[in-house]
């Protein structure tokens, strides 16, 4: 196969030709466990658009075309459709005028193609129905094309390699056609194909067959890819032995809280977002864990996680007990400058396929990341607080430790009482902060800051995890240990202040570089500080004021980096763009210090951003342009659709509205001064479950404030309200 050529990467930023001869970009996405594919709208794989298609098992990309040829032409489209819970995409078809010289032989509209196309435990099944609508007998040659190059992942991304392996003979039997490449970690990786519901002729990169319908007659043909290879090691850590059975994939959907409101849009918004973390959502050795997004990051990331888990607290705490069970078994034990791991460190991310075998990209198992590890230990914290479950905490104490001490010995490089990071190999990520790419931390002259940096929303995750580490020690009673790291909160609440407040731009500042200079950026990082209540209500009501300006909110969301700073790019990656968990984390924070109005604001701008873009989901990010009357938000060319932290941005935007937390020493569910938008009448919450109680509750809007009812309790749980 030819590389793709409508796609280029220049550094860390993606680009798509304009002379591409697709028009039509979108995609349909099926995922489950460590498969996952991406279809054009015809159910079908093409080397057009972005060229990330495919049909992906374990970071190789296993079918690399799959068209479908009725008498040597592409049907045509008349609907494509996932069902609602992403387990089967649908797509319906029929032919153009199919000529033979100047007969024409298949009229339009006479023949209907219906494609059931299912991604299961490895494999691809498709279902293909035709039948005919004519009045006449319809002879048909039917036609499969094929190919894999078994590519790896980061190779479909763009990354060169100078060698690759080869691709071995086909093997052709009754059952099938395998097609075999060994790969240059000695694996030899196989997609094999079965064709079943006719006689079909087999080649290397097809499957043939003729096929005689009399008038109104159907049948019904089948496919099935199979995909082998290295076998899973990201599901099978010998250190995961306190880890629990995976539960059942339809988990998120059936055991949590579900909420109604009296909005259809608002319930597509919820809808889809559930459906699509559950789909995201693998179940590993330890438990439910929300792979990153597909197609690049369908693997499980811990910064995403556990950002995703703490989005989804509130509605399914099963979540995050299965994100910080897989963390701990998973937290590095070693110093090692190759993966940039060191002891008690939370793993960035986790790899199968070629490349990180042979460690032409460090991304196996790789611990570069500097936030992962403070949020590992608030997860923790917030999970307590949600559940009271000690048994979990208990089990998860050693790594909670060691995890407090990466932070104090290694992430504290210089002993300053803050946290910073540099990269310790040259494959690894120059920036290793939430905005990963090589040009998002800067001055404000544009000029790149020097490492080690200490970003400001980390300062804030290190805050908030040595006040919840405290508690959780005092609950277990180690007295000692919990005053050690109040008193270290305490210190660190007060150097956030003096180190980063820009008092001429009355917000934080970026990062810190190397020489203890600030980076005087207006970010959305600061935002981030509100979220973990790590600044004085002076200061975060300025951080708000200076958020919400036309520089920083684009009428959708929250600009990475406002208008007007150096750098600032709507259309780059992290310098101007919307990312939505951003957008809901700072959102989370405006609710803290009583900003409701502000949370009501981007939250509308959100919600109308899924309105306007197809299926209700929200990408990864989108573009910082600014929001046009009658226009919806400017697509991100390459940006992960679905994306497990943009899907869970819905739920920690209505709690952030809502005022909803949950006491931390009782089983109480609180709301403070809860708001609504004059789109939500009324808002529905069923099955929310607090210790051994469960409740059911309508908090409805009036004109000048939001009333509560419950609707059944069972069990000892207190609901209050706080107007």
């Amino acid at each position: 196969m030819e590389p793709v050529t409508d796609v280029i990467q220049i550094n860390d930023q993606w680009y798509f030709s304009a002379s591409s001869p697709r028009a039509d970009i979108r995609t349909q996405v099926l995922k489950e466990g460590d498969t996952f594919a991406v279809f054009d709208r015809l159910g079908e794989i093409s080397r057009t658009g972005l060229g990330e298609q495919g049909l992906y098992f374990h970071g190789t990309r296993h079918l690399s075309e799959w068209e479908l040829l009725v008498n040597g032409r592409r049907p045509l489209v008349l609907s494509s459709n996932t069902r609602e819970d992403n387990s089967e995409l649908v797509v319906e078809m029929t032919t153009p005028d199919i000529h033979d010289d100047d007969d024409v032989v298949l009229a339009k509209g006479h023949l209907h193609l219906f494609r059931s196309l299912v991604v299961h435990e490895g494999q691809f099944h498709e279902h293909l129905k035709l039948t005919n609508y004519s009045c006449r007998p319809l002879a048909l040659s039917l036609e499969f094309r094929f190919v894999s190059d078994f590519r790896d992942i980061f190779e479909v991304r763009g990354t060169p390699r100078e060698r690759r392996g080869k691709s071995l003979p086909d093997r052709s039997d009754h059952h099938g056609i395998t097609l075999s490449y060994m790969g240059l970690d000695g694996v030899e990786r196989t997609t094999h194909l079965a064709f079943s519901g006719t006689t079909f002729e087999l080649g290397g990169c097809y499957a043939f067959a003729k096929i005689l319908l009399a008038p109104g007659e159907n049948t019904i043909l089948a496919c099935k890819v199979t995909c082998r290879g290295a076998p899973s090691r990201i599901l099978t850590f010998t250190d995961a032995g306190s880890c629990d059975s995976p539960v059942s994939q339809d988990w998120l959907l059936h055991s949590t809280a579900q909420i109604e409101t009296s909005n259809e849009q608002f319930n597509r918004w919820l809808t889809r977002s559930r459906a699509d973390l559950n789909m995201l959502t693998t179940q590993t050795s330890c438990g439910p864990y929300p792979y990153a997004g597909v197609p690049w990051f369908s693997t499980p990331f811990g910064r995403d996680g556990i950002i995703t888990a703490l989005e989804c607290l509130w509605v399914t705490p099963q979540l995050a007990q299965g994100v910080l069970r897989f963390l701990a078994a998973t937290q590095s034990t070693e110093n090692d400058p190759r993966s940039d791991g060191e002891p008690g460190k939370i793993v960035h991310e986790l790899r199968d396929g070629e490349m990180c075998a042979l460690h032409e990209v460090p991304f196996g198992q790789y611990y570069g990341t500097v936030d992962a590890t403070p949020l590992f230990i608030v997860l923790a914290g917030r999970y307590f607080r949600r559940t009271r479950d000690l048994n979990l905490i208990q089990s998860l104490w050693k790594s909670i430790c060691r995890a407090m001490n990466w932070i104090d010995q290694y992430g504290d490089c210089d002993g300053d009482g803050l946290v910073e990071y540099r990269r310790r190999n040259n494959q690894g990520l120059v920036q290793q902060g939430w905005k990963d790419s090589d040009d998002s931390i800067f001055h404000q002259d544009g000029s790149d800051a020097v490492p080690p940096i200490a970003l400001v929303e980390v300062q804030g995750y290190v805050f908030e995890a040595k006040t919840l580490a405290a508690e959780l020690a005092e609950t277990l009673g180690h007295m000692e240990l919990a005053e050690t790291w109040r008193r270290e909160a305490t210190l660190l609440y007060k150097k956030i202040h003096t180190a980063f407040w820009l008092p001429d731009l009355q917000t934080y500042a970026l990062a810190l570089d190397g020489k203890k200079r600030p980076c005087s950026v207006i970010s959305s990082n600061a935002g981030h500080l509100l979220m973990t209540r790590a600044v004085p209500d002076e200061q975060a009501q300025a951080v708000v004021k200076t958020l919400m300006s036309s520089r920083s909110f684009n009428g959708w969301g929250i600009r990475t980096i406002a208008d007007g700073q150096a750098r600032y790019n709507p259309m780059s990656y992290h310098n101007g763009s919307v990312w939505p968990h951003d957008t809901a984390l700072i959102a989370e924070g405006f609710g803290r210090y009583g900003a409701q109005q502000s949370v009501l604001k981007v939250m509308t701008g959100l919600f109308d951003a899924s309105v306007s873009i197809e299926l209700g989901r929200l990408p990864e990010l989108f573009c910082g342009f600014q929001r046009l009357c009658g226009h919806g938000p400017t697509q991100y060319p390459v940006a992960c659709s679905p994306q497990a932290w943009a899907s869970g941005s819905v739920f920690l935007l209505l709690q952030a509205a809502l005022g909803l937390s949950f006491h931390p020493h009782k089983p109480q569910i609180r709301f403070d001064h809860p708001a609504l938008p004059d789109y939500l009448q009324w808002v529905r919450i069923r099955n929310l479950q607090v210790a051994d109680g469960v409740v059911d509750l309508t908090l409805r809007r009036h004109a000048r404030d939001v009333g509560l009812s419950v609707d059944t309790k069972t069990g000892d749980v207190d609901v209050v309200l706080i107007a």
